[in-house]
């Protein structure tokens, strides 16, 4: 055989790698090894699958090969070539055979959503978030912020922050395709993930939900949920991060647009400039959703906070007045309400 021949058979070999890394959905790959998904922790832009103490997470890359890697390892990473290898053991010759009849398959349920590619940063973001611990005590945010425990484990928090390995409180932050950075919060520190971009960090939400609470930071939100609790548990709650990005207004948007019928929008914000900025920012954004959608029936209200002394809770303080609704229509808008302090 001339070397032209064996060129041609390596560069079809190598053709016939990529097609398998690019056209075989590696989700549906380890569903057929007995893999099954976490809709929990999945989330827009990557898949969470286990068998036993496996736990792997598939995104595709920037060259739109399925990719994954394992929570719990991290050297076990890679395209469904790697997968394959490393849990039958297979040789490469083998590993085509298997995947032969793959090509062309149909997809069989479960149905999953289509992966946009992702950046090499926002897999690595990724890959170190789903490594940190989600914890069920938190040290920093207990006993420096006083947020009781009671409302960190709740169903409606739980699993929105978590601790990583210096023990900082870690918050997620989403964008439109998924998990984008996270905010590291501890006594005396703030930072961001590096690589990292902010979106929004969101608490759970449920279909019955009446009302949407946004503020600067994740802890500002958390507090708010501590100092006025919603004894129907209708709330769901955003925040920011500080000052807003190019994308963030947005995706405030977007959140804002995704609403039930009928629902509250509240600004928490602090009573400074950067917090008047900030209200200003929500306000925006419910007039254009309300703009370009036609709702008339979303009610909006600012509160300022100020801070407590001892405390990262904050609490509310100034008059109420009467304004008009962004959508035209009469509705309260507050400078605070009059709630009770939060003390350590």
């Amino acid at each position: 055989m001339g070397n032209r021949e064996r060129k041609g058979i390596l560069m079809n070999q190598e053709s016939e790698l990529e097609v398998f890394k690019r056209k075989i959905d590696l989700r549906q790959f380890a569903i057929s090894l007995g893999y099954e998904m976490d809709r929990r922790e999945s989330w827009r832009g990557s898949t969470v699958l286990r068998r036993g103490a496996d736990k792997i997470v598939v995104k595709r890359n920037g060259n739109g090969h399925y990719v994954f890697f394992a929570v719990r390892n991290d050297r076990d990473n890679g395209t469904l070539i790697d997968f394959l290898q490393r849990r039958q053991n297979l040789s490469l010759g083998a590993v085509r055979q298997v995947l032969r009849p793959w090509i062309g398959r149909s997809a069989t349920a479960p149905w999953f959503p289509e992966l946009e590619p992702t950046s090499p940063d926002r897999m690595r973001v990724e890959s170190e978030y789903r490594r940190m611990d989600n914890a069920q005590r938190y040290p920093y945010l207990e006993q420096e912020r006083c947020l009781p425990a009671v409302v960190l484990s709740s169903p409606r928090f739980a699993g929105r922050v978590r601790i990583d390995r210096r023990g900082n409180s870690v918050f997620p932050h989403f964008d439109a395709v998924g998990l984008c950075g996270y905010e590291i919060k501890n006594r005396g520190f703030t930072g961001f993930a590096a690589g990292g971009e902010k979106g929004l960090w969101f608490s759970h939400t449920r279909p019955d939900d009446r009302r949407l609470i946004l503020a600067e930071s994740a802890i500002d939100a958390l507090s708010h949920a501590a100092l006025f609790p919603d004894a129907e548990d209708r709330t769901r709650y955003a925040s920011l991060g500080g000052k807003p990005n190019s994308k963030q207004p947005g995706l405030v948007q977007v959140t804002i647009a995704k609403l039930p019928d009928g629902s509250e929008i509240v600004a928490a914000f602090d009573s400074d400039d950067a917090g008047r900025m900030l209200v200003e920012v929500v306000r925006r954004a419910v007039a254009n959703v309300v703009s370009r959608t036609g709702r008339a029936d979303l009610f909006f209200r600012f509160i300022f906070l100020r801070r407590r002394v001892k405390t990262g809770i904050r609490s509310c303080s100034g008059p109420r007045r009467r304004a008009h609704h962004p959508t035209g229509h009469p509705g309260l808008i507050e400078n605070s309400g009059t709630g009770s302090n939060w003390t350590c």
